[in-house]
C-alpha cells in the first residue's frame, strides 16, 4: 500500500517509538539524519522528563 505524497514543505510523520533514557542518543539521531537526508527522511528526538524516557520520530518531507 502507497503513501500519499506529503505537502509541500511539511513533514509527514511515519514512526515514533518511546524508550528508555539513553544519553547519547542524540549522536545516532545526528548520524542518521546527515546520511539519510538525500531519501528525504529526518529523525526528531525529544526528551520525556516525567517518564525518564525518549522519543525517537522518522519523518518524510
Amino acid at each position: 500500500m502507497e503513501r500519499p505524497e506529503p505537502e509541500q514543505g511539511k513533514l509527514e510523520l511515519i514512526a515514533h517509538k518511546n524508550f528508555t533514557m539513553y544519553e547519547d542518543m542524540y549522536k545516532v539521531v545526528d548520524f542518521l539524519n546527515k546520511n539519510l537526508k538525500d531519501k528525504k527522511i529526518m529523525f526528531g528526538l525529544s526528551k520525556n522528563n516525567d517518564e525518564n524516557t525518549l522519543t525517537i520520530s522518522i519523518y518524510e518531507f
